[in-house]
């Protein structure tokens, strides 16, 4: 069966195994040419890139599969440290698929929650990233080291989703389609950026009370074991060594706080000189607001 959102690719369904615990990846396959992954973050799914997707496989063989707890891919078992729902775990399910697909080398991009794998993916596998693009986002370990109230404010689901369970997911259940539609629509872009095929897939997973409880474990591993894996490569020196493009919404969060945005990020990177980007005329959610100037500085990267 198909993808309607993803007319003429191919739908995979993999169950992965790797050191930090296996779990089934939900993909679509398509195009031709360098591989190329792309990750959706958080409350959307793969369908996030329904809209660029024809134009990008134009030049390069696509992977776009769900994240670990998100869509259609596993929700894996809890653990008290949340290390199931790492960024970590979920890097490597991303290395484990296209090693099965046979890429050994790729690019990444990431928004939200995925570019923070994306992050992750190009410090854990160096050799397999060969460029790296994350979008609307700043270091995990960054944002907590340097929470204000206008952050706390933005960002308030962060530190909701940390109370324990379920807490939280007893009172997102109260309205849990009510509640996407705020988060969607609430981050410096309308809810109508969203297709209504893509606005029909977040909910139909965020319906589920297992996905909702494994996207907030994703974010309780985000306090936690993440910041632990982020202090021990900062310890040892270990940064990007691939060219990173950094792409932010003006009128999102990112946009519009007291960061150097690249300057942060070239913290994170061998040399500055790997480092690019530009903001882009949107809110957080760059790729529905504005697809083509995301594409066109995508593209530019890509083909460099």
């Amino acid at each position: 069966m198909g993808d309607a959102l993803f007319p003429g690719f191919e739908v995979l369904d993999l169950d992965v195994e790797h050191e930090h615990g296996g779990t089934r990846v939900h993909a679509v396959l398509g195009g031709q040419g360098p591989p190329l992954v792309l990750l959706h973050g958080y409350p959307q799914t793969h369908a996030l890139w329904a809209g660029i997707a024809p134009e990008l496989a134009r030049d390069h063989t696509l992977v776009v599969p769900d994240l670990r707890g998100y869509g259609d891919s596993g929700r894996p078992a809890d653990a008290a440290d949340h290390r199931p729902h790492s960024f970590r775990a979920m890097a490597a399910d991303v290395a484990a698929l296209m090693a099965h697909l046979g890429h050994d080398r790729y690019a990444v991009v990431g928004h939200d929650r995925g570019a923070r794998v994306t992050h992750r993916l190009a410090l854990d596998h160096p050799d397999r990233v060969t460029r790296a693009a994350v979008l609307d986002v700043l270091p995990t370990a960054h944002v907590y080291a340097h929470v204000d109230r206008r952050l706390a404010t933005a960002y308030y689901h962060w530190f909701f989703y940390l109370q324990p369970a379920p807490v939280p997911e007893d009172l997102i259940a109260g309205d849990p389609i009510g509640y996407l539609h705020t988060l969607l629509g609430g981050w410096g872009g309308p809810l109508g950026a969203h297709s209504p095929a893509q606005l029909a897939e977040y909910e139909r997973c965020f319906a589920d009370p297992a996905t909702r409880h494994a996207m907030l474990e994703d974010y309780r591993a985000g306090a936690s074991v993440d910041l632990e894996h982020d202090a021990a490569d900062a310890a040892a020196g270990h940064r990007v060594s691939c060219p990173l493009l950094v792409l932010w919404g003006a009128h999102g969060v990112v946009g519009t706080g007291p960061d150097d945005v690249l300057a942060v990020w070239r913290e994170r990177a061998e040399r500055d000189d790997l480092v690019t980007g530009q903001p882009i005329d949107a809110g957080h959610f760059l790729v529905d607001e504005a697809p083509m100037q995301t594409l066109g500085a995508l593209r530019t990267f890509l083909a460099d």
